[in-house]
Parts: C-alpha cells; structure tokens; sequence
C-alpha cells in the first residue's frame, strides 16, 4: 500500500482544528481508558489500521491490559468490560455505522443511562472525531510504523 497524501501537510489548518477538538475532549473528564477503547473500537469498525495501531500503542502506555485490548472487538462477549465501558462501546458501533443501525433507542437507553448529559455529547462528539481520523487515514492511505519482525 502506498500513501496517497500527507492530509496533515495538505491542510494543516483543519487539522489542527481537529487537534483543537481533540484537546478540548481529551480535557473534558471522560476517562483515559474509556476515551482510547472507544478509539480503538470505531477503527477497528471501520477497519484503520493506522489508528488502531496509534491507540492501542497510546492506550497500552497508560497501563491498559493486553487482555482487554485483545478482547476489544469482542466484547459483548467479556466480562472485562465494565456497564459504562459497554454502554459507550455499544454507542460507538451504533454511531460508526449509523446508516445502517439510525442509533437505535435501546444503545441510546443504555448510553444515557451511564453518562450526563455532557458526558453524552462529549462522547458522541468523541465518536464524531475518531471516525473523521478514520476517514483521512484511510482515504489518504496513512500509513503505521512497521516494526521489524523477530527471527524465529
């Protein structure tokens, strides 16, 4: 795969306007762990392998489980999962494929039900943001390092 274009050198106004979006989120009193899963998930979904890398790395250097990571994309399936992590996980899927799910109630129900209303806006802002990364690093073909592998 080759990179199409440097979207941060392209437009570096817009960019940092997301930055910008991202600090004031990342500032807003949602939980680190929580903030990352949530980042991860959406890539997952939309299948980015630029951010997953970026955001498993990020959220491994703040101590989060390998256990947990590993078990992300299956996590209606874990017990590791805490309700508000699902709630917010359950909203992340709903909104990252909204054409098809139009937020369903029950997600809706479940997501209001662990966050205030700040929190609600924040997160679906959060949700928002990720899947605008996603959308640039895929359609720009960004790509993660490469780490060199280790001979068996």
């Amino acid at each position: 795969m080759k990179p199409r274009l440097d979207f941060y050198q392209a437009d570096p106004a817009s960019i940092n306007a997301m930055r910008d979006l991202e600090k004031h989120l990342r500032g807003c009193g949602l939980d680190p762990f929580l903030y990352e899963l949530v980042k991860i998930r959406a890539s997952q979904v939309n299948g980015c392998a630029f951010c997953i890398d970026m955001h498993t790395r990020d959220t491994r250097a703040h101590g989060e489980t390998e256990q947990r990571l590993h078990l992300l994309a299956a996590w209606r399936e874990s017990p590791l999962y805490t309700d508000r992590e699902r709630a917010a996980l359950a909203w992340t899927e709903a909104l990252t494929l909204v054409s098809e799910t139009h937020a369903p109630d029950a997600d809706y129900a479940a997501v209001r039900a662990q966050f205030s209303d700040a929190e609600l806006v924040q997160l679906t802002l959060l949700i928002g943001t990720i899947n605008s990364w996603n959308r640039l690093a895929i359609a720009f073909r960004a790509l993660h390092p490469i780490k060199p592998t280790v001979a068996a």
